[in-house]
């Protein structure tokens, strides 16, 4: 009797299961215990204590913080990975090692580990460890401090092995730009630290030297925090492996370069972007992860509200005009930008874009980098654009007269611009551009919208928990109540409809209590009204008084709408408030 017959005999599995579990391991190679927590037949710790049962073998439960970090280094990673073994301790005169097998039937698994133990000159004893406990470990195994103090270890032990002309040669490359064998240590560090970052849903790598070490920082959800410290003395090392990947430069340490370069980690493949700075400490380098899967989403994913989302798709069903995005660096006005350009991305039409620098490369679309170097700059580059026979234009920014004169002229003649802008609300884009020389008889036809955005985090709905405002906030609620739609003044008229949560932090988040960012928005539309504003001389009173008309929803006032959701916080809101 094997252990699915026994399943069947203690009714944890029908009879008509059993034979598909059996029919597909035959055909697919795959284990019984596999296929039925895949198929969530059978719960992976109920699977474990049937088991234990059926074998006779005792059942363990895996308690990773019990395990001490040398334990975790008796068993090489590739035996725990093929045969499913874990090391959970040993006995006090350290001669026997207890073991966790999740196939402790397995007879191969049994000489491996024997031959093992025999190394250790230990012996050892079996447990039964679930599948879920066992994976669990596996991520814990890859742990990348451990990995990356194993390649300091390497590191270090190369280099005490070597003279001192070879000591040099292992953080420099030789001649013609060839990595020595001596490097591969560096390799597995550089290697753990982008896995890292791409694990761990970071946006940036911060790679910077100080007086006493060398500090890994990662950007989580627009925060920086620390990952890892490292020796200084991998510091050369690794802006050397950086450097090769990217295909910048090795010797230059006087002057900041840039570069990009792709790999795949995972299922993904994920392109980074590196931009080296000269520092008096050495050179420090930003990596900006771009996970171009990550950035295929909708405009509603985005977090436009109803009101917001119909001015905008109205703008960009329209064959000609202008689509401006306004916010600081880092507020997600490109990812914007790329959520349009995914809609109107058709065969039908031809898309070209002028980028500094390319952020992802989408399909389909006629993508162009400036380059300052030879002069190629988005005036320049927009000229020849316009003898490309396009449909639709993005300039990755209006950055001088010449850019926004051009652009305006485009979209005057028959093509739909995007572009990006550097104000601090929709609103101040009008006088921005009339200060840039636009003519404002220009501006009017042209100017089909503006987007004002900056990014909040949202709550790890894991572990987010409700709360009542105290006075200070239900005042702030309040007051921003006021210009509401009177579609959401109904909807949050009650207190009790008022979903306000606070982060508290689980290991979904990484203890952080957020999980992600959502962009918070304001969309004014060029209407017949503000078009006479614009041609009368524009003011404060006029704009503000149109603004009201029109029943926008700032930015402040969209944030907490998402508060009122339960999406973010306050405190979020608050801080993008006071960005303005």
């Amino acid at each position: 009797m094997d252990f699915l017959d026994y399943l069947v005999k203690q009714k944890a599995v029908s009879q008509k299961q059993a034979k598909e579990i059996k029919d597909e391991s035959v055909k697919s190679g795959r284990v019984t215990e596999e296929l039925l927590a895949e198929k969530k037949i059978l719960l992976a710790d109920k699977m474990a204590e049937l088991k234990s049962q059926f074998l006779d073998v005792p059942l363990k439960k895996v308690v990773l913080d019990e395990i001490s970090p040398e334990i975790f280094s008796l068993i090489p990673k590739t035996s725990v990975e093929f045969y499913k073994i874990v090391p959970l301790g040993l006995n006090k005169d350290k001669k026997v090692l207890d073991v966790g097998m999740v196939f402790p039937e397995d007879q191969q698994a049994q000489e491996a580990l024997k031959f093992l133990t025999r190394q250790l000159k230990i012996s050892f004893r079996v447990f039964l460890i679930s599948l879920s406990d066992f994976q669990k470990y596996s991520d814990k195994y890859r742990s990348p401090e451990r990995e990356v103090q194993s390649a300091l270890k390497k590191l270090e032990d190369e280099i005490s092995a070597g003279k001192a002309e070879e000591k040099k040669e292992i953080v420099i490359t030789s001649g013609g730009g060839q990595v020595l064998q001596e490097e591969a240590p560096i390799i597995k560090m550089v290697a753990v630290i982008l896995r890292q970052a791409v694990e761990g849903r970071a946006s940036d790598i911060h790679i910077e030297p100080t007086t006493s070490d060398l500090r890994v920082r990662f950007r989580l959800d627009g925060i920086l925090y620390p990952s890892l410290v490292l020796p200084l003395k991998a510091h050369p090392a690794i802006i050397a492996r950086i450097k090769i990947l990217t295909r910048l430069k090795i010797d230059e340490t006087r002057l900041p370069q840039d570069g990009r370069f792709s790999t795949q980690i995972g299922d993904k493949k994920i392109d980074f972007r590196v931009a080296t700075f000269p520092t008096t400490l050495g050179e420090k380098v930003v990596i900006r992860v771009l996970d171009a899967s990550s950035g295929a989403q909708s405009l509603e994913a985005l977090g436009f509200s109803s009101r917001d989302l119909g001015v905008l798709k109205e703008a960009i069903k329209k064959p000609h005009g202008m689509i401006l995005v306004t916010g600081p660096t880092g507020s997600g006005k490109t990812t914007t930008l790329y959520t349009v350009l995914g809609i109107l991305n058709k065969e039908t039409v031809n898309i070209v874009t002028l980028e500094d620098p390319v952020e992802y490369f989408m399909n389909g679309v006629n993508q162009s980098q400036v380059n300052s170097d030879i002069s190629y700059t988005f005036a320049r580059g927009l000229r020849q654009i316009l003898r490309q026979d396009p449909n639709i234009i993005m300039v990755g920014e209006i950055r001088d007269e010449e850019t926004a004169d051009l652009a305006v002229n485009a979209a005057l003649t028959g093509h739909l611009v995007l572009s990006t802008l550097h104000t601090t609300s929709a609103v101040g884009l009008i006088p921005r551009l009339l200060d840039m020389g636009v003519k404002s008889f220009l501006l009017s036809p042209t100017l089909s919208v503006a987007v004002s955005q900056r990014l909040v985090r949202v709550l790890c709905p894991q572990c987010k928990q409700r709360i009542k405002p105290d006075i200070a906030a239900k005042q702030y609620i309040l007051g921003r109540m006021k210009n509401f739609s009177p579609a959401d003044q109904e909807n949050f008229a009650s207190e009790e409809s008022w979903q306000i949560f606070t982060p508290k932090g689980c290991k979904n988040c990484g203890e952080r209590g957020y999980l992600g960012r959502v962009g918070v928005f304001e969309v004014l539309s060029m209407t017949e009204n503000l078009s006479e504003i614009i041609a009368k001389g524009v003011t404060e009173k006029a704009l503000s008084e149109e603004v009201k008309q029109q029943h926008m929803t700032t930015m402040e006032e969209d944030g907490v709408l998402k508060v009122l959701k339960g999406i973010t916080t306050i405190e979020e809101v608050m801080r993008v408030a006071e960005e303005k």
